[in-house]
């Protein structure tokens, strides 16, 4: 059921990703458009072939009803960080409609396997605050918060 994403699953994660910006607008429009995605679907096909990246799929008779977008950030010689490995989830969304089926949670626990796999240290993603059923969600899981973004907003 959760597979590595194919050219053919572009145009069904399309619509995840306008899913997911509809989310942050709702939370931010200051910040996020009311219209467009994260990514185009010309860069989902390149994302698909990226080396340091992989999109993983939730699948159900071929059709796509979750994904976890992940990439590979590695420090080394770095003035003041270890050398590290990390496995960034840039965006994990699963289709509104199924959401309480434990789909997240097993896109969630295959990642986490195959951060394993590529000898990662941690597993990092970012959430908005506001989006509070994610951090709900995330807190689910077992993730800790490890920095926290802050603003001023100049009018």
């Amino acid at each position: 059921m959760i597979r590595k994403a194919e050219i053919k699953d572009i145009d069904r994660i399309a619509v995840l990703l306008e899913a997911i910006r509809e989310v942050h607008h709702q939370i931010r429009p200051d910040l996020f458009k009311s219209k467009g995605s994260k990514y185009n679907k010309d860069e989902i096909k390149e994302l698909i072939n990226d080396e340091s990246s992989s999109i993983f799929v939730y699948c159900e008779n071929d059709i796509v009803y979750g994904y976890a977008f992940t990439k590979i950030i590695e420090h080394k010689n770095d003035n003041v960080l270890t050398d590290i490995k990390t496995l960034y989830i840039d965006d994990l969304c699963v289709d509104e409609n199924n959401r309480g089926k434990n789909i997240g949670h097993m896109l969630y626990d295959y990642v986490i396997n195959y951060a394993k796999e590529i000898n990662c240290y941690n597993v990092t993603l970012n959430v908005w605050m506001g989006n509070d059923r994610a951090i709900k969600f995330y807190e689910s899981l077992g993730l800790k918060p490890q920095k926290i973004g802050m603003e001023t907003i100049l009018k």
